[in-house]
């Protein structure tokens, strides 16, 4: 009896000992879909928050690589609320348009991108989305954005959105159209040095750009890293120009973490 009543014990000791190393934080992420139309288009994006932190908090916007609304775009809105903000994956192409293949990808993003006061309407409204919802505190928001998104969040920087930062993960980084006046969020660039879709010319333009302008942005080049390097399915695209770095991929996460901290605590 005394050894089975021992086994017994040791067998609960190595459960709850199981248990306890069982990271529950995700369990807390809660997400639902949301749809809404812009340009007579049906949208479906998706909101991520964590159900055990009380009361308003940041709210951070995520804009999807060119191949529309997928589950990476989703991932990274569930990370970011795990981290206690809480997200909206915007939906840009609409009417579930999500695809594999290149050229479809690119002429989607076409239809958004060549005209540019559609593009900028399309990224407000999911911002104004996000902005609605009881958990967030409206005076605190961020954009963060891949690829396509990347792109996306400076659009919003160039018309002033209420945004107080915004964060390209290897985006193409338009140049503004005209002159910049006024105050506008801050910037942070997560660029990948072996990236082939931008020319040394056009970074050096860009950053003089955001020189002249007189804005508050960082960029951070990642020695080696392709574009795409923060999406660990890039490989299976079989584009040599798209290649995940874990390692690149880690350090951006780590310093879009700082930033938003910086940005969050110096606008309560």
């Amino acid at each position: 009896m005394m050894a089975q009543q021992s086994l017994l014990t040791t067998l609960i000791l190595a459960i709850a000992g199981m248990l306890s190393t069982v990271d529950v934080s995700e369990a807390k992420v809660r997400t639902t879909p949301i749809a809404y139309t812009h340009d007579s288009v049906k949208l479906v994006g998706e909101l991520a928050w964590d159900d055990a932190i009380q009361g308003k908090r940041p709210g951070v916007l995520v804009v999807h690589e060119w191949w529309g609304l997928n589950d990476y775009a989703r991932k990274r809105a569930r990370q970011l609320a795990s981290m206690g903000y809480v997200a909206f994956a915007v939906d840009m192409y609409g009417e579930g348009r999500v695809t594999a293949h290149p050229d479809q990808a690119g002429a989607w993003m076409n239809e958004i991108t060549r005209n540019i006061q559609l593009w900028r309407a399309r990224a407000m409204k999911g911002l104004a989305i996000l902005q609605q919802q009881p958990l967030v505190d409206p005076n605190r928001l961020a954009a963060i954005g891949y690829c396509f998104g990347g792109a996306t969040v400076m659009q919003l920087v160039y018309m002033n959105a209420p945004v107080n930062g915004v964060v390209s993960f290897h985006g193409s980084l338009p140049l503004p159209e005209g002159p910049l006046t006024g105050i506008y969020p801050r910037i942070l660039i997560a660029h990948g040095s072996a990236d082939p879709f931008l020319t040394d010319e056009h970074i050096r333009a860009f950053q003089q750009a955001m020189d002249e302008a007189n804005l508050d942005w960082q960029m951070i080049i990642y020695g080696g890293a392709r574009h795409s390097f923060t999406n660990a399915g890039a490989d299976a695209y079989g584009i040599d120009a798209l290649k995940y770095d874990p390692r690149a991929d880690a350090r951006s996460w780590k310093h879009m973490h700082l930033f938003l901290e910086e940005l969050f605590t110096q606008n309560r």
